[in-house]
């Protein structure tokens, strides 16, 4: 267990963050929590042998991340994002930080279309990437989960392109949508070396490509994301078990 996160603490209340060190989903939780400037800790889980806590904290599905707010577990790493956006209203006073990463409360347009964005990251971005790298599809699977994996991030650039040039999903800030897929920024990074598929090309989607390279700039996401050489290692490994496997069934 380790100490995490400078800046406010918790309300005065104890903030633990069960998760695994290379889930994009944690990649979020941890984002957010650095967004907010709230402190906490971090406990690393062994998902080959399930912990006692784990199990106790989120029975149902029993995955990580989860959020441990005195002692009272949230599960669900978008639904930790919101629960902590509502939580603790007030943020860092750090200019770079986001005081909210929802829309205003009194804006539920503005919120509903952040929320559509984000499950959009999950329901078509990630559905179709993991078809490209389920080496157990055939090659005609993986060739219909990449055009839909690109058609996705066709509709991301567009969704961008009408947020302030651009820059943030958030519009002038960072917001609900840019730690959505913000999460998977390291696996992008790690997946051509891993798949020899780059998720986000700067001929195609111009606007993603800068929009990568801005979030990785970002104090609060270095501080969030898994170091990448480790990240590419473990892809290799896995990818290269996934097609043996699918070899071994032939």
């Amino acid at each position: 267990m380790a100490a995490a996160g400078d800046g406010a603490g918790g309300g005065g209340e104890q903030l633990t963050v069960l998760g695994a060190w290379g889930s994009p989903f944690l990649v979020r939780v941890r984002l957010a929590l650095n967004l907010k400037g709230l402190s906490y800790e971090y406990v690393e889980v062994d998902l080959a042998g399930k912990s006692d806590l784990l199990l106790a904290a989120n029975p149902v599905h029993a995955k990580v991340p989860v959020l441990l707010h005195a002692g009272r577990p949230v599960c669900e790493s978008m639904l930790i994002v919101e629960y902590l956006d509502e939580a603790f209203p007030s943020s860092s006073s750090s200019a770079a930080a986001a005081t909210t990463i929802l829309p205003a409360a009194d804006d539920p347009y503005a919120r509903a279309v952040a929320r559509f964005w984000a499950a959009f990251v999950d329901g078509e971005l990630l559905s179709g990437w993991m078809g490209i790298y389920d080496g157990g599809k055939t090659g005609e699977e993986r060739a219909a989960a990449l055009a839909r994996t690109r058609a996705a991030l066709d509709a991301l650039e567009g969704a961008l392109r009408e947020r302030a040039g651009g820059r943030w999903f958030g519009g002038e800030r960072v917001g609900l949508v840019d730690v959505a897929l913000g999460g998977f920024v390291p696996a992008m990074l790690a997946s051509e070396p891993t798949t020899g598929v780059r998720i986000v090309d700067a001929d195609r989607t111009p606007l993603l490509a800068a929009w990568v390279e801005r979030f990785c700039a970002l104090e609060e996401a270095k501080a969030a994301m898994p170091p990448l050489e480790r990240l590419i290692a473990a892809g290799k490994k896995r990818y290269a078990d996934l097609q043996a496997a699918a070899a071994a069934s032939e």
